[in-house]
Formats: structure tokens, sequence, C-alpha cells
């Protein structure tokens, strides 16, 4: 028991260095010489845990997902039908308690590596949830539903990009979820001021 403590406490702080250190410096000047000391933990303890620094980052982002898919959990099985806006709600809001996390991922820093595995099982996700939302609805999508969940995250990670690059959001989180929830049911030309074409 103390060991898993001991365990989780040292990979916390590994974590909690390299996300500190790659907001001041950047991920490409790194090494896990810099990540130990900032952690206060000895090499040795760090090859225990992790091959390399590109691998301690993947536990980073796969740490933060896992976060996020619990907390969306509960929302996305709560709606049936879907653009209730709540899913999206609450990645903001988990963005907002994960900001440097996510600030780090999202600017595509380690080769972009991190934010591919970021977009991808988001995508993945999205994909299926259209597609089961389609089946129970017994609805046809008019767009591939994995280009379509493609489109959707591109979406959401330009928006959390933004979103977390403030100090001070620049916008109510509910007003920023009210007008994703308008773009997703009116979509891009309705929000740009135009009527339906005739």
């Amino acid at each position: 028991m103390a060991e898993d403590r001991r365990t989780r406490r040292t990979r916390r702080n590994l974590s909690d260095a390299l996300v500190a250190l790659v907001l001041e410096r950047g991920f490409s000047s790194l090494t896990v010489e810099d990540i130990t000391e900032r952690a206060d933990v000895g090499r040795a303890t760090f090859y225990s845990h992790f091959r390399d620094r590109e691998d301690l980052f993947a536990r980073v982002t796969a740490d933060l997902l896992e976060e996020l898919t619990e907390r969306l959990r509960p929302v996305v099985s709560d709606s049936y039908v879907g653009f209730t806006g709540k899913p999206v709600l609450e990645m903001l809001r988990h963005a907002r308690e994960r900001r440097d996390v996510y600030r780090i991922v999202l600017r595509g820093e380690g080769d972009g590596k991190p934010l591919q595995t970021f977009t991808d099982a988001l995508a993945r996700a999205t994909a299926d949830e259209f597609r089961d939302r389609a089946e129970r609805n017994e609805v046809t999508p008019r767009i591939d539903p994995d280009l379509l969940a493609r489109v959707w995250v591109g979406e959401q990670v330009a928006v959390l990009r933004w979103w977390t690059e403030q100090e001070v959001p620049p916008l109510p989180v509910e007003e920023v979820v009210r007008m994703l929830l308008d773009l997703g049911l009116h979509g891009r030309y309705w929000a740009t001021g135009f009527n339906a074409p005739v």
C-alpha cells in the first residue's frame, strides 16, 4: 500500500515537473535530467517508471484523456439524441481545472504526438457516439460519421486551445456552449448571419 502511494506520488511529481518545464521552456529543449531535478527524484527512479521523456509525456496525455472520459461518460449517456451542450460544458470545465496540461498538449508540444493522440481518441469516441445515436434514433447520417467526428473534434480542439490560452476566460463558459450548440444545430452559414440560400 505504501509502495503504491509512493509510486503514485513519484509519477505525479514527474508529471507535474514535465508540465511546468514544458510551459517554461518548451518540450524540445528538455532533458530527463531537467525533469528529475525539478521533481527531486533520481535518474534511476525516473527510468524505473518511464523509458524516456516522450514516454512520460504520453502518460500525461493518457491520464488527461482518462480523466476527461470519466467526466464525459455520464453526460454523454444522459443524451439520447445529442446536441445538449453538456459534454462541451464538461470538457471546458475540465480544461479550466487542468489548464496547464491542456495547454502543452493542444500547443502541439512533443512533435505533436500528444495532440495527435488526444485528437484521435476524441474522434474515435465521437464517431462511435454519432453511429450509436443514429442507430438508436433510426436515422441515417448524411455525412460519414468518421468525417463528421473529425470536423466536430477539430472545432472542439480549436475552441479548447483558445479557451485554455486565456488567463481570464473571454466569455462565460455557458455562453460559449450556447454558441457552439447553436452552431451545431443551425450550421456555419446561419452562424455568420445569413439566411438559408434560396
